[in-house]
């Protein structure tokens, strides 16, 4: 402890053993001040990854598709994952199998660059699947 006070800094236990402490002499606020900074970087880069939801119907045309298809591209290239719904109204509940093969649609065309989280589903009038990112 003298030793550090002779130096104008500080003691800083670094691996408190009961048998005998290890202990440093170093400048306490600096080294808070670089792991603060240590741990902004680390926020920094990481990345939240977030479920983007695509909405359509049984009955879409090929260009509406389409447009549907280039959003769900860009949101796989940001690391995103993507829950495809398709939403049945009063007699479309009785085609469902249009439902069915407009998702397997969506899986073949992105198979090369995302994969199926969740298996096509239906809960009531919503048919959904979740693709992930590969």
């Amino acid at each position: 402890m003298a030793a550090a006070r002779a130096a104008g800094l500080d003691l800083v236990e670094v691996a408190p053993n009961p048998d005998t402490p290890v202990v440093k002499i170093l400048d306490y606020g600096k080294l808070r001040f670089e792991q603060q900074k240590k741990k902004a970087a680390a926020r920094k880069s990481q990345r939240t990854q977030d479920i983007k939801e695509i909405k359509m119907r049984p009955n879409i045309d090929t260009h509406d598709y389409d447009v549907k298809a280039r959003a769900m591209t860009k949101f796989f290239e940001r690391g995103d994952k993507v829950k495809v719904t398709i939403r049945f109204r009063g007699r479309e509940m009785a085609h469902m199998d249009r439902g069915t093969t407009l998702l397997q649609r969506v899986k073949e065309d992105f198979e090369e660059i995302a994969k199926v989280e969740f298996e096509p589903k239906t809960e009531g009038r919503l048919m959904t699947m979740v693709l992930a990112p590969k």
